[in-house]
């Protein structure tokens, strides 16, 4: 695996990291909504993910992640569609995707 692909896996590694770190242990959707720079830091990470991953997919589309177009997907959304964002979609991302893609990532990295 060539060192930059490397390197973008780490950055994913990183963001996951801070998004469990910004939630604590205690996750809870309504403490999201009602805090919003904690949703507009776990908005960046998702960013972070997204661009790393279309930068992953652009060096060798055979990396397999499972969840890889439609987090780059929703990283467009967010950046282009602020004023779109559904943070249900994103809650979900967090509670469904994050944890798989953390596993993908560290296999990758070993």
């Amino acid at each position: 695996m060539e060192i930059e692909i490397k390197k973008f896996l780490f950055d994913i590694h990183e963001s996951i990291t801070s998004i469990e770190n910004y939630l604590g242990d205690k996750r809870d959707f309504n403490v999201y909504l009602a805090d919003k720079m904690l949703r507009r830091a776990i908005e960046r990470e998702f960013e972070i993910i997204g661009e790393a991953l279309n930068r992953i997919d652009k060096l060798d589309s055979t990396i397999n992640i499972s969840s890889k177009k439609q987090i780059i997907s929703m990283r467009n959304r967010v950046i282009h569609g602020y004023d779109k964002i559904d943070n249900e979609i994103i809650w979900g991302t967090i509670v469904r995707h994050l944890p798989v893609l953390k596993i993908e990532v560290n296999n990758l990295l070993k």
